[in-house]
C-alpha cells in the first residue's frame, strides 16, 4: 500500500453528504495516511449535523464555516487547513467525482516529481463518455472549447484545468494565490490555471488517469460543456458573469473591448448549453441569462473605466 501522509484530500460540500459516504468515504478508508479535509459550506442545519456525523465516523477533518463562501472560497480555507496539518500536495476534488487507489496515487506521483505542474485526470461520466480531458479559452471571444476541437494552430488560447479534480502542490497553489474568491462559482478553475502559468508553473491532463465524475451530482450542469440538459440557474448566471469578470482581470485593451462585443451572443450560447426546449418549461431562464449578461457588462464597464478607455 503506498503512503500518502504528504497528501490531502480537500472537499468542498454543500448539501452532499450522501455523495461523500459514497464515493469519498471508501477511497479514505482505502488508503493509508492521506488527510482528508472537508469544508461545510452551510446549506442547512440538518445536513450540518450529517455531515458533522459523518465526518466523526471517518476521521475526517471538517471545517464549519457560518455561512456558504462559495466553492473557490471553501477551497481556500480546506487548502490552508490541509497545509496545516503538513499537507504538501492537495487533490481538490468533487463530491459527485469517484476516485479509486490507482488514480490517487497517480495523481500523487504526478506532483510529487514534478511539483511545478497543476495536473488533472480525464474525466469520464459515468456512462464512460469523456466529460473532460483538457479544455481552452479562445482569447478572441472568450468562448471554451474542449482541447480535443483544436483545429487552427494559430489560435489565441488559454489552457485550463477543471476543478472537478486536480492536485497541487502546496508551494504552487501559493504563488498561484489559490482560488479568486470573486467567482463563487465556475470560472475559478480557468482563472487559477492562468495564474498557475502567470506563476510559472505548468498545467498537464494525465491521459492515462481518469475518474469518473456523475455532472451535477452537486451543481447540476457543472462544467464548461455542452451537455443537451437544462442547467441550474446558478450555473447560467455565474458562468455568463464570471466570463466577463475573467475578462476584466486578465485581458488586453483590445480584447476586453471584443469581448464585450460578443458577449449578448455568447451568453445567448451559454443558454442554448440546456437546449430550445427549456425556454418553455422554465422562462425564467431567459430572465436569469439576460440579468447575468447586465452584470458582466457593470463589471467590464467599471474595469474600461477605471483603465481611462
Amino acid at each position: 500500500m503506498s503512503s500518502f501522509e504528504d497528501l490531502s484530500i480537500v472537499v468542498v460540500n454543500y448539501g452532499s453528504s450522501d455523495l461523500l459516504r459514497v464515493n469519498l468515504a471508501p477511497l479514505s478508508r482505502s488508503v493509508d495516511g492521506v488527510r482528508v479535509v472537508v469544508v461545510d459550506n452551510f446549506s442547512t442545519s440538518a445536513e450540518r449535523d450529517v455531515m458533522t456525523e459523518l465526518a466523526e465516523e471517518e476521521g475526517w477533518d471538517l471545517l464549519t464555516p457560518a455561512s456558504n463562501h462559495g466553492f473557490g472560497g471553501g477551497m481556500n480555507r480546506g487548502v490552508a487547513r490541509a497545509a496545516e496539518l503538513g499537507a504538501r500536495f492537495h487533490l481538490l476534488v468533487n463530491p459527485d467525482a469517484v476516485v479509486d487507489e490507482r488514480a490517487l496515487g497517480a495523481l500523487h506521483a504526478a506532483v510529487r516529481d514534478d511539483p511545478e505542474t497543476m495536473a488533472a485526470p480525464r474525466i469520464l461520466r459515468p456512462d464512460g463518455s469523456l466529460w473532460f480531458g483538457g479544455s481552452d479559452l479562445y482569447l478572441d471571444d472568450g468562448r471554451i472549447r474542449s482541447s480535443r476541437r483544436r483545429t487552427d494552430p494559430q489560435a489565441r488560447l488559454r489552457p485550463w484545468l477543471s476543478g472537478a479534480c486536480l492536485v497541487v502542490s502546496d508551494d504552487l497553489w501559493r504563488r498561484a494565490g489559490g482560488f479568486d474568491e470573486d467567482y463563487f462559482l465556475y470560472w475559478e478553475d480557468v482563472d487559477l490555471s492562468q495564474r498557475v502559468i502567470d506563476a510559472g508553473g505548468r498545467l498537464a491532463v494525465l491521459d492515462d488517469v481518469t475518474v469518473v465524475h456523475a455532472e451535477g451530482g452537486t451543481q447540476k450542469g457543472g462544467g464548461h460543456v455542452e451537455s443537451g440538459e437544462a442547467k441550474s440557474a446558478t450555473y447560467y448566471f455565474h458562468n455568463i458573469r464570471n466570463r466577463l469578470l475573467y475578462a476584466t482581470k486578465h485581458l488586453s485593451d483590445a480584447d476586453l473591448r471584443a469581448w464585450r462585443a460578443v458577449s449578448r451572443r455568447v451568453a445567448w450560447d451559454i443558454l442554448l448549453q440546456g437546449g430550445r426546449r427549456q425556454f418553455l418549461t422554465s422562462p425564467q431562464t431567459l430572465v436569469v441569462g439576460w440579468r447575468a449578461h447586465r452584470a458582466g457588462l457593470r463589471l467590464v464597464d467599471a474595469e474600461l473605466a477605471r483603465r481611462g478607455l
